[in-house]
This record gives structure tokens, sequence and C-alpha cells, in this order.
């Protein structure tokens, strides 16, 4: 496959309407100890060969990944930059970088299905394995190549294993940024090959501020909500903001609130309101899991029990809704699902 036909089979599942793609920004909202944790191994010229960048969804880490590939492109692992490691966006960097077209850089990551057209559900082999055509090209503008495989947690066996075995014969002036949203979940011989960086959800302080210079046409209670919703996450806050965000928030909260008594009805109507919304079981899915993951945080402050059930539940309800929006199934059985899994928690006490 040329490189334009792959680059149009990329689906940008990280892209929020209205807002700039993790590789078009060049500021980083909060996570100032693993940036000073990254400066410090770049501009001290000993990197690792590879990071692994974790943290949950939408707290930064393709963003802060980009940010660390446009310094190393440009300064490579010197300290030839700011300790920020930023980049001025009149460099001529950052528009090679903002278009995908930088010789010295890779992206790796889940596209679309060459037989069905439909966004694969693994990260397969193959494209992993172009990691050793490109590291083994001449060095791009500054000398190092850089490849960016997001996310980690899409490979699948044989993908892992591919990567494994160029983790252990390095390329020079190389560097891999592994981004992951589990990262306890990747095969513990891929992890000790990485120098982790931890990524930690946004105070509600830094989301707040961040909101409002992002978003100043919405209400101060709409963003004061989406603060309390999205988790310390600006991806999932922005995700919320756009589109039917907002209203399908407040849709899985009354699913939770009705759980010990279930609407069935009601539970209908809701499948198909988010049938007709574009990644509206996507959406629904993610807001779902937040909202349970904000109550089993309440709960533990509060000193509550069965908090094992709390997440066992929210375990199963991602992994529900991540295959459904995989596989393209119809969203009335998986919410119904849902709806049942909640109430027969609340019958046992969970909730």
């Amino acid at each position: 496959m040329s490189r334009r036909a792959r680059e149009e089979a990329t689906v940008e599942t990280d892209r929020i309407a209205g807002q700039a793609h993790p590789r078009e920004t060049l500021q980083l909202v909060g996570q100032e100890e693993a940036l000073a944790r990254a400066s410090l191994a770049i501009r001290g010229g000993r990197p690792p060969q590879a990071w692994l960048i974790g943290g949950p969804p939408g707290v930064g880490k393709a963003t802060f990944a980009y940010r660390l590939a446009r310094y190393l492109l440009r300064h490579g692992a010197s300290d030839g930059g700011p300790e920020d490691l930023g980049v001025p966006a009149n460099d001529s960097v950052v528009p090679l970088v903002k278009a995908g077209t930088h010789p010295g850089l890779l992206v790796l990551k889940r596209g679309l299905h060459p037989d069905t057209g439909q966004l694969m559900t693994v990260l397969p082999v193959d494209e992993i394995r172009r990691l050793a055509n490109f590291f083994g090209l001449t060095s791009g503008a500054g000398g190092w190549r850089i490849a960016l495989i997001d996310t980690a947690d899409d490979m699948n066996e044989q993908a892992a294993n591919a990567l494994l075995k160029i983790l252990e014969e390095p390329p020079a002036s190389a560097m891999l940024l592994l981004l992951a949203h589990t990262p306890a979940k990747l095969a513990s011989t891929l992890r000790s090959r990485c120098q982790k960086l931890n990524l930690r959800p946004l105070t509600d302080v830094e989301l707040a501020a961040e909101l409002t210079r992002r978003l100043p046409e919405l209400s101060v209670a709409d963003r004061a909500r989406l603060v309390l919703l999205s988790g310390g996450s600006l991806g999932v806050a922005l995700r919320l903001s756009s589109e039917d965000g907002l209203k399908l928030a407040a849709e899985a909260e009354c699913l939770i609130e009705r759980a010990s008594v279930p609407d069935f009805a009601a539970t209908f109507a809701l499948a198909d309101r988010v049938a007709r919304i574009d990644r509206g079981m996507e959406s629904f899915g993610a807001y779902l899991v937040q909202m349970l993951a904000a109550r089993i945080l309440d709960r533990a402050r509060d000193g509550g029990t069965h908090l094992d059930r709390w997440v066992e539940l929210r375990n199963r309800l991602t992994d529900s809704f991540l295959r459904s929006s995989a596989l393209h199934l119809e969203p009335r059985q998986t919410i119904l699902s849902a709806t049942r899994a909640l109430s027969s928690a609340v019958q046992r006490g969970a909730l």
C-alpha cells in the first residue's frame, strides 16, 4: 500500500470536532512532573530507547508525545532547546508534523480494514513491521527518527512480539513512543524495555481554566458540569461538549439513577437515539463508565463497601461497549444488557 493510501485509510479517532488534533497542539496542559522527567533525559543527552506513556484517555498522552517528537526532530538529544521541550510555532518542524509528512516521524495506529472498510479492532503485526524499514532509513531532519504507536493497547499478540524484537536491538538516534491507556495490560517483557511516564488526570482547577479558554461560548454551569463528568480528562470534556455529548451524558446519568427500577421502554428509546448519533455508542459507553468511576471514587472517599463489585461492573461495561463499538453492533442489546447489569448491581447492594 502506498503512503498516500495508508494516510487515507487512517481514521483519526482522537480528533474532536472543532478542536485541534494532538499533532497540531503546541500547548500542553498540566503534566509538569512527566515533562520535567522527559526534559531531564532528553536535554541531558541520555534518553531511553522507548518511553511508555500511560494515563487515562484524554489526559494528553498524544499531545505530550508529539511535543517530545518535535523537540527531538529539531534539537536531538541535546540542551539546544528550552526546558519545557517546546518548539516555536514558526519552526519548520511544526507544519511538517502537523501535516504528517515529516520524514523523521512515523505514526502507527489502527486504520480501515482493506476488505470491509470498517475500523480495525487491533493494530496488526504488518503495521509494526513497518518500523524495521523506517528505522533502517537515513535519519530525518535533526538526525532522529521517532515512531509513535497510538495506542499500544491496540496491538495483537503478533504485533507485540514484533515490537519486542525491535526493542531488543534498538537503532541509534531513534525513539519509540508508546501510548497506553492501561500499561499494566502490556506484556512485562515489553514494559521492562521501556521507561515509564505516567500522565495524571488534570485537577478541577486546571481543567476549568482550559475549558474557559477553549469553550468560552459555553455557560459557566455547562463548563462546571463538564469538569464534574470528565474525571480530569480534557479529551472527555471536549467530546462531551461537542455534538450531543452533554445530552448523552445526561442520558447515562439517568440510566444509573433509575437502576433500582429500570424503565425498559425508556431504555429502548435511548438506544434508538444513540444509534442516530455519529459514534454515539462509543460516546455513551464512555460517559456511562466515567460516571461509574466517579461514583467509585466518591464511595471510596466515604469509606463505602463493595468497591470490588463496583470495579467489576465498570470493567464489564467498558469491555461490552468497546466490543460493540469495534464490531458495529446494534446499540439496543448492549444498552439493554448494561441496564440489566446496573439493576443487578443495585439488588446486590453494589450501588
